[in-house]
């Protein structure tokens, strides 16, 4: 259930920045198979992985390797010997497969397929104009190539003679991609090779003074607030993809991605919880530390905010065991499961990020177990239990019977979600969205276990899906977020009906939501 306020400025403050995280992170989860298909090639055939190929590595001479129909190009050694060199796929990809993904992606969320276009075109620019891979730079291109070409577009809208549509939007294009292309190549591509020369600087600098550890305190409470995907892809990713190609590996990888943290915390809560707390644990365990899905133990910290120490200590905890064993993983482990990160470590590194997610996992449930017993007695005595929908729960039991949460839904919906009208039991409820800053895994996740409760109530004809808030295009019936995402959702789609929950795993307005369908369908109305 939603309700209407005013958002404080340090809220809206928040929301600013989660919107502009999930923009970043919505250019780069989209694309994150082909970081895994990189980070795979890369593990089995660089000359240092697990079958070294040549070949496909892009290593060694060719001319002794023979097969000398794959691509190859010169290559000169310090003494000035020139040779033949395999290019491989490792080096191609991080170049310009993986950029160009994320500047498309990024020019199709602002202008739609010709914005993806010309944002492609325009960061050819940067690419070709820095000798680092530039993802970075294609963060920055592609949404600022789609923007200008949706301005140029709004100059003659409606103004074309007919059958010249095609004659200007192709050369509009073509010349404005030209000339982006060339201005990213002496004026953007040189900046952000500085810019990114900088913020490795600094992070061996953290690292020269074994104070990587404490980048801890900001990244374990920022991923509880919602940040985690603006950090990882938006920070950690463009310059741990830069340290792979120089060494192989990078730490950057796991400071945000390591389980470890959240494993503690809600093994905490399965020996020292109370109520639904302690009985949804164990199943939160094997979505977080195997399905990789993080945002499942954010409710378990939101209900016992002194837990984020937990989370602090856990995760400075991990990155001080990869600091000491300078290990690091190959590419971004997304989702961030045990399975990704195994896959992601390279041999020499396995002991230093295995011991680092166990001793992540060993502090945050230490303290965590601390924090849990010593308020257990304050718990039982409030009546809350320990449990983050402690009031409704608690409610529902007392009654013997479901709350009537979504009965005034509608009619709450005209006061803050615009056009909404009538009311719950009138209106069909057919398309149901659950979103969150990603699209791929809280709301994946409840979106599942909705869709399963509509199946067992024998109702057809809903259908239930799972995006980004980036990506909700205001034709859903019923959007269903997170508390601290709601309002982002409700500026997305103002006309939808809107819910929010603390917990996508276990809510009891899960309940209310079937009865409302089943209530529609049982009245035989139609859209």
């Amino acid at each position: 259930m939603t309700t209407t306020s005013t958002p404080t400025k340090p809220g809206g403050a928040r929301v600013r920045v989660q919107r502009f995280g999930t923009f970043l992170s919505g250019m780069v989860m989209p694309n994150i198979a082909a970081f895994i298909a990189w980070g795979l090639i890369t593990a089995f055939f660089i000359a240092t992985g697990w079958l070294p190929n040549g070949i496909l590595g892009g290593y060694g001479d060719a001319d002794v390797i023979g097969w000398q129909g794959a691509a190859t190009a010169l290559a000169q050694t310090e003494d000035g010997t020139t040779f033949t060199r395999y290019v491989g796929l490792v080096s191609p990809m991080i170049t310009y497969l993986l950029p160009l993904l994320i500047a498309n992606t990024g020019g199709r969320m602002v202008y739609g397929e010709r914005g993806g276009v010309v944002g492609t075109i325009a960061t050819m620019g940067v690419i070709v104009g820095s000798s680092i891979p530039m993802f970075i730079g294609a963060m920055i291109m592609g949404p600022l190539a789609a923007w200008l070409m949706k301005k140029v577009d709004s100059l003659w809208e409606g103004k074309i003679r007919a059958g010249f549509e095609m004659l200007v939007n192709n050369f509009s294009a073509g010349i404005l991609g030209a000339i982006l292309a060339i201005v990213a190549f002496f004026g953007i591509a040189p900046i952000i090779t500085a810019l990114s020369a900088l913020l490795e600087g600094v992070v061996n600098w953290l690292i020269a003074l074994s104070l990587l550890p404490l980048l801890s305190i900001f990244v374990e409470p920022a991923k509880i607030l919602f940040l985690n995907n603006a950090i990882n892809h938006g920070v950690f990713t463009p310059l741990g993809v830069q340290q792979v190609e120089e060494s192989g590996k990078s730490i950057l990888f796991l400071i945000e991605s390591n389980p470890g943290p959240g494993l503690g915390i809600l093994l905490a809560y399965s020996f020292f919880g109370l109520g639904i707390a302690r009985a949804s644990a164990p199943g939160a365990i094997i979505i977080q530390f195997f399905g990789g899905i993080h945002e499942i133990y954010f409710p378990y910290v939101l209900m016992k905010p002194i837990l984020v120490l937990a989370a602090i200590a856990g995760g400075m905890t991990g990155v001080a065991v990869n600091v000491a064993f300078q290990s690091g993983l190959r590419a971004p482990a997304s989702p961030g499961s045990i399975i990704a990160v195994l896959i992601q470590t390279p041999f020499p590194s396995m002991v230093g990020v295995i011991l680092s997610v166990l001793a992540a996992a060993a502090v945050s449930f230490s303290i965590s177990a601390v924090i849990l017993r010593a308020s257990r007695k304050r718990d039982l005595a409030s009546g809350s239990a320990g449990d983050m929908s402690a009031a409704v729960a608690a409610t529902e039991a007392n009654k013997g019977k479901r709350s009537d949460v979504l009965e005034g839904l509608v009619a709450e919906g005209t006061t803050d979600t615009g056009s909404a009208t009538g009311t719950a039991t009138a209106t069909l409820v057919k398309n149901i969205v659950f979103a969150c800053d990603a699209g791929m895994g809280s709301s994946a996740m409840g979106a599942s276990v909705l869709r399963n409760k509509i199946k067992k109530a024998g109702v057809d004809g809903v259908t239930v899906t799972n995006q980004s808030i980036a990506n909700l295009t205001g034709d859903a019936d019923l959007v269903i977020t997170h508390q601290d995402l709601t309002d982002r959702a409700r500026a997305k789609s103002p006309n939808s009906q809107h819910i929010s929950v603390d917990n996508f795993m276990n809510s009891p307005k899960y309940d209310d939501v079937v009865e409302i369908v089943k209530r529609n369908n049982n009245q035989g109305g139609t859209a």
